[in-house]
């Protein structure tokens, strides 16, 4: 049973996407290389609502153990109705209690980017702290074979 669930847990790691364009000792092929310069540089600060998503199970649980707990009172169909309220209260505590959401909050950073015939590019990535741009900066645009780009300072 414990080698079921930690094969599925890595399974689940393995499997679960990666939202970076960009990763650290990755070898991606690369389709096209083009050399610029910016333009402009602007930091962007972007939030996402995350909903919880087992809320139902949440709201499940409360009203199987309401329903437990009311069946210990009362007898015939004393007990019955005792057992229906006690659902009936354990999933509104719940669903009431876990009505919570969060936000993530991502730092971005939008370049404009003008290359060496003249095209103007507009890229928008996750800002990297050892990295900042300035206006002006010498940058290569590494266009990958996923279909990402990723922008780079061309030293």
């Amino acid at each position: 049973m414990n080698k079921l669930i930690l094969g599925l847990c890595t399974a689940l790691i393995i499997s679960n996407p990666s939202f970076a364009a960009y990763e650290r000792n990755k070898a991606v092929p690369v389709q096209q290389v083009l050399f610029g310069s910016v333009q402009s540089v602007r930091n962007i600060t972007e939030q996402e609502l995350v909903q919880d998503k087992n809320s139902g199970w949440k709201t499940f649980g409360g009203a199987l153990l309401g329903g437990v707990i009311g069946n210990q009172f009362g007898g015939g169909s004393g007990r019955t109705a005792a057992t229906i309220l006690g659902s009936i209260i354990g999933g509104s505590v719940a669903n009431n209690r876990q009505q919570s959401s969060h936000y993530n909050q991502y730092h971005l950073v939008e370049l404009m980017i003008k290359v060496e015939n003249g095209e103007q590019f507009m890229v928008v990535q996750d800002k990297d702290n050892q990295m900042i741009f300035r206006t002006g900066d010498s940058v290569r645009l590494v266009y990958l074979s996923d279909n990402t780009v990723r922008v780079d300072k061309a030293y």
